[in-house]
């Protein structure tokens, strides 16, 4: 697992695959990730404005295109059980990542919600 996650955001900016980390760490409910991955952000580069305003993106003027292209497709991946991928949002983000950064972004995602899911379990009572 330790593999695939150190190379799973390639090409992608730093700073866009822990908003991805952090988004999917929210929906999720991993507190180990969300402080891991926030202090990640801050390293990138990343505002605390933002990170603050992260849970609401859609209502949020601070997220650029591409950024509200990874997060849609973040959050459908994460939910999945709630209908799949919709068709739209592969579409939005393919107009904003070739297919090898679109790649990494899916990678990146599932990496995140295979690490959440051990960490939530690993933290459960016994």
């Amino acid at each position: 697992m330790a593999g695939v996650d150190a190379v799973a955001s390639g090409p992608l900016d730093p700073a866009l695959a822990e908003l991805v980390r952090i988004r999917v760490s929210q929906i999720n409910g991993c507190a180990m990730c969300l402080s891991l991955h926030t202090r990640a952000a801050l390293a990138a580069g990343e505002e605390h404005d933002r990170l603050r305003a992260l849970a609401s993106w859609r209502a949020s003027p601070l997220f650029t295109g591409p950024e509200r292209a990874a997060l849609e497709l973040a959050e459908a991946m994460t939910v999945i059980a709630a209908g799949g991928v919709p068709d739209a949002v592969v579409t939005a983000a393919r107009e904003h990542f070739d297919e090898r950064r679109l790649a990494h972004l899916v990678w990146t995602i599932a990496a995140i919600n295979a690490w959440n899911r051990v960490g939530i379990a690993a933290s459960a009572p016994a």
